[in-house]
């Protein structure tokens, strides 16, 4: 019998933070740690409704390596939730995790890419991934909402079963358009 199928989903149509929740919580992440970012919102919102999730909100993203690093040596499994330009941030400190060999897995919202209005975000959204891998951080990147589940899972068993040091880049196109508000 042959089946016409219909429109492929819209990435909007796609609950990508939902799905990127329920595989880190079958990774047993329990700590997840972030500086405020609107690409994260939901997600963010999701660890904080998780009872078995312990969300820490951060001043600065390099506390988020550091809390990486308590966790493990605590026995618990976190990730650090950050937007491309806190990724310059944090290069002195991700030479903790290299060196002491610690598992950690980032998911970073890419800002500088698709239809960014801000300048700014430009430079170190193209900097992102190359300052990453000179840390020794392998980087993965989730374009395509159907495939967060997938990504994120492989991701966290890289980093906590292969102690690996991961970040998985999640394009600005798949966020969606940022727009800036005045009022």
């Amino acid at each position: 019998m042959n089946q016409i199928a219909g429109p492929p989903a819209l990435q909007q149509d796609i609950d990508w933070p939902g799905a990127i929740h329920g595989a880190l919580k079958r990774a047993g992440v329990r700590q997840v740690s972030y500086v405020p970012d609107a690409g994260h919102s939901r997600l963010i919102n999701l660890a904080h409704e998780d009872a078995a999730m312990e969300a820490t909100v951060l001043t600065t993203e390099e506390e988020g390596i550091a809390l990486a690093a308590g966790a493990w040596l605590g026995g618990d499994r976190s990730v650090l939730l950050m937007q491309s330009s806190g990724v310059g941030n944090c290069v002195n400190m991700l030479s903790l995790l290299n060196s002491c060999r610690f598992p950690f897995l980032t998911i970073v919202t890419m800002r500088g890419e698709w239809a960014e209005f801000n300048p700014w975000q430009i430079p170190m959204g193209r900097a992102t991934p190359a300052a990453l891998e000179l840390m020794g951080v392998t980087v993965m990147r989730l374009d395509d909402a159907a495939e967060a589940d997938e990504v994120i899972t492989a991701a966290a068993d890289l980093a906590f079963n292969g102690d690996q040091q991961i970040a998985v880049l999640i394009s600005q196109r798949l966020i969606g358009r940022k727009k800036w508000v005045s009022e």
